[in-house]
């Protein structure tokens, strides 16, 4: 049996992948690569992954296109632009079938129940996403009474989330945390 490139290997792994994520890519797709690329197949250590997945985040631009530079760091530009195309491809393609479909049973049950069971999918899967990545960022208790701090905030008032970062990063400058 021939074996596959490691482009070819994480490309059809991610257009897989992203036939699933319903709610939003990086809810599923970011546990899915991390567990792919790192415990799966070894091709990036925890800490290379995570830090691919927070610079992602912080570019400007779709979140989804972490696999880019996940591909990037795996196989140089030939992975990034087929991960990109293979994260991209599958789901634009039904997503074109589905509002077809859609627009010819706009009434229909079968619609409006599928409307409705999204949410709780996508809920789900955010939470799972949250799971996993404090799983691998948080090493130590006070990291993890950090990060419950830093939700309790959120959850409890309007701050923006980005003084809650800037104050987390300041307090690793200052080597409080």
């Amino acid at each position: 049996m021939n074996e596959q490139s490691p482009v070819t290997e994480l490309s059809l792994h991610i257009a897989v992948m992203s036939l699933m994520a319903v709610g939003g890519g990086v809810v599923l797709l970011g546990p899915q690569v991390g567990h792919y690329v790192v415990d799966a197949k070894q091709w990036l250590s925890n800490e290379q992954f995570a830090a691919a997945y927070a610079i992602a985040q912080a570019a400007p631009g779709p979140n989804l296109l972490f696999v880019s530079l996940v591909g990037w760091l795996i196989a140089g530009w030939a992975g990034a632009i087929c991960t990109t195309l293979a994260v991209l491809l599958p789901s634009t393609l039904l997503t074109l079938a589905a509002i077809r479909l859609q627009a010819r049973h706009a009434g229909g049950r079968l619609t409006r129940a599928l409307g409705n069971a999204f949410a709780p999918i996508s809920i789900g899967f955010l939470a799972a996403t949250a799971w996993l990545f404090t799983r691998i960022s948080n090493v130590d208790i006070q990291a993890d009474a950090l990060t419950l701090a830093a939700a309790l905030i959120l959850l409890r008032s309007k701050i923006n989330p980005v003084i809650l970062i800037a104050a987390g990063a300041l307090a690793g400058a200052l080597r409080l945390i």
